[in-house]
């Protein structure tokens, strides 16, 4: 099944837009999960080092350079669809670091631990928040510290509501 028909990218889908091996061990980048041709070009406008390349036409599914993408993360807020993250690889020997979309409430707080979701919903991982950051629209960016082998799986959070009681 393709994201068209159920909403979660393939394998293939996945493939296309996972940043190569050999950049992934270098340094943080952006990783684009835009799969649909709609017009829709804010993230290119957004990218200071110009790394999300210009489209040619508006209906083109994003192309990134990665040798010009410093993994800042200031395109994540400006994607209408929540589908940019940044992946660093580097953050330690077993873990890597994911900044996220984050428009829901409760908003999770530096030091929370939280539920690892896959694309489909699914816990998979308790993972740490470490950074939350406001940005000039409702999208918030949720930095958050997974495991190095969950971290092309991983692509949202959920947090805990805490009751009295």
């Amino acid at each position: 099944m393709s994201v068209a028909y159920n909403g979660v990218p393939s394998k293939e889908e996945l493939e296309r837009v996972t940043p190569p091996p050999e950049i992934l061990a270098q340094k943080a980048v952006v990783m684009l999960e835009c799969f649909q041709n709609i017009p829709c070009d804010p993230c290119a406008h957004s990218c200071p080092t110009g790394a999300i390349l210009p489209f040619a036409d508006i209906n083109d599914l994003p192309k990134v350079d990665y040798s010009k993408c410093s993994g800042c993360g200031l395109c994540i807020a400006s994607c209408p669809g929540l589908a940019i993250f940044v992946l660093d690889m580097n953050y330690s020997p077993q873990e890597a670091l994911i900044k996220l979309p984050y428009e829901m409430l409760p908003l999770p707080h530096k030091g929370e631990m939280v539920s690892g979701l896959d694309r489909e919903g699914r816990p998979v991982a308790q993972v740490k928040v470490v950074k939350v950051q406001k940005t000039k629209n409702k999208t918030y960016i949720v930095s958050i510290i997974v495991p190095k082998e969950l971290a092309l799986v991983i692509r949202n959070i959920k947090v805990e509501v805490k009751t009295d009681g």
